[in-house]
């Protein structure tokens, strides 16, 4: 990680841009936490492109795409659409029983933000969010978190009650379990 500040980091003294600070990272790089409150994990960006530049892209594979305009075109569509697929996949997937919707925004964002900026700037908030979120349940008490666990494990439960409710007993399930289900209400 380049820890220069000034004219050779393509960047000006003092720069008060967004995501910018005094830690010399230069466009693509992530700051490194100094402190494990710190929530500034944004990479600095000198430019409001919406797509990553040249210089912004760590891996010499896609600089070399990034060279020739009409590989470069093509494999921005193909990160587009792929990236777009998972994003749209994962409303669709989340009532599911299973992963889905979460982990497939977030690979969605993941792989938009190879290519775009917009992307790396969302997907930068979630991993915000995130830690914020970690920690903020890292210094909650025992009782608390296993109250919470069981909330959460009630509310799979009833999810998935409410999908056998809507779309019905599947007739694959074993005998017994398809018994049992019969006999809960609303799975007749």
């Amino acid at each position: 990680m380049s820890t220069t500040s000034g004219p050779e980091s393509g960047k000006g003294q003092g720069s008060t841009l967004p995501g910018s600070g005094p830690d010399g990272t230069y466009a693509g790089e992530v700051a490194e936490q100094t402190s494990p409150d710190r929530t500034d994990l944004s990479p600095d960006r000198t430019d409001d492109n919406i797509t990553l530049d040249a210089q912004d892209d760590r891996w010499e594979w896609r600089r070399k795409i990034r060279a020739n305009p009409r590989k470069h075109l093509i494999y921005r569509i193909g990160v587009g659409v792929v990236g777009g697929l998972l994003v749209i996949a994962a409303p669709l997937t989340g009532w599911l029983p299973g992963p889905g919707g979460i982990p497939l925004l977030i690979a969605g964002l993941a792989v938009l933000s190879t290519e775009f900026e917009w992307a790396q700037r969302v997907l930068l908030r979630v991993k915000v969010w995130v830690h914020v979120l970690t920690t903020w349940t890292g210094k909650q008490p025992a009782w608390l978190k296993a109250l919470g666990t069981l909330a959460l494990f009630l509310c799979v439960l009833v999810a998935i009650w409410l999908y056998l409710a809507v779309l019905g007993v599947p007739g694959w399930l074993p005998d017994s379990w398809e018994s049992f289900l019969h006999k809960l209400p609303l799975l007749k």
